[in-house]
């Protein structure tokens, strides 16, 4: 593990819409792809969502991700890299591959 990742906080994520707890495991990140957008992301299956429609590939990589929904309300939160690529692997990262979208989850730092 990068020593860079070792000093982030961990969060508590939550749906923003209707509360329900999505992961005890988060943290903050920037997109590889796209260092403008932040997320937040977790190295475990998380328990308050469930993988939804087919995988498809991003525009930036060969990534295979599939999206994510919230549990409790259905609403899409983020997704889930399925099948990473070379050059994504290659990449500095710390192995969190189920990510989420700041407008869809709130933080809380624990």
């Amino acid at each position: 593990l990068h020593p860079q990742f070792r000093a982030k906080a961990v969060c508590r994520l939550t749906c923003k819409s209707c509360l329900s707890d999505v992961c005890m495991r988060g943290m903050k990140a920037i997109l590889l792809a796209d260092s403008r957008i932040e997320l937040y992301s977790t190295d475990r299956p998380p328990k308050g969502v469930q993988l939804v429609y087919d995988d498809y590939r991003t525009r930036n990589c060969k990534c295979r991700i599939r999206d994510v929904a919230c549990l409790g309300c259905g609403n899409t939160l983020g997704y889930h890299v399925t099948q990473p690529c070379e050059s994504c692997l290659e990449a500095c990262n710390n192995g969190h591959f189920w990510m989420f979208h700041s407008d869809g989850v709130s933080c809380t730092e624990r």
